[in-house]
């Protein structure tokens, strides 16, 4: 049982050497080591501050960038929209100078075909007064007596006269 309980001049000793190292180590190496430690608690928290103000500073950002994306979306589809306006424009004063120069085509066709109508008029009736004075000049060329003879030979005339 001696060895388990210590002697009193032994505890004394070491109750004496561990007193003189507590006041050497608290004069000497625990200020420095508080010293390091508050520095670095103190860096610590500047740290977190210094994250959460750029935390803040990101969502701020993101909001930004959202409004910018809905604004560039926004002027995109007005674009969209105007170039589809535009295109249309576009496509009916095509429909409409189309149709114009359709109508003047077809204008210009009436036109040409009422000429030629009535120059083919015109060529029928001379034609037709041509051979009016040439039955009249062969008539007149065999004169007859006889009523009935000149109607018969009339017809004769008009039967050979061929119509173009």
């Amino acid at each position: 049982m001696d060895l388990l309980t210590p002697d009193l001049g032994l505890f004394l000793w070491n109750l004496l050497a561990f007193v003189v190292l507590y006041i050497i180590l608290r004069k000497t190496a625990w200020k420095p080591i508080l010293k390091s430690l508050n520095e670095r608690e103190k860096g610590i928290s500047e740290s977190l501050a210094s994250a959460e103000k750029i935390k803040a500073e990101m969502a701020q950002m993101k909001n930004e960038n959202e409004a910018l994306l809905a604004k560039a979306r926004e002027e995109r589809a007005q674009l969209l929209k105007d170039a589809r306006e535009t295109r249309d424009k576009m496509i009916n004063e095509a429909k409409g100078q189309a149709k114009e120069e359709a109508n003047k085509i077809i204008a210009d066709a009436r036109a040409a075909i009422e000429q030629q109508k009535m120059a083919a008029l015109t060529e029928v009736k001379n034609e037709v007064g041509n051979l009016v004075v040439e039955v009249a000049e062969k008539i007149l060329r065999r004169e007859l007596s006889n009523k009935g003879e000149q109607e018969t030979y009339i017809r004769q005339l008009s039967n050979e006269v061929k119509l173009n």
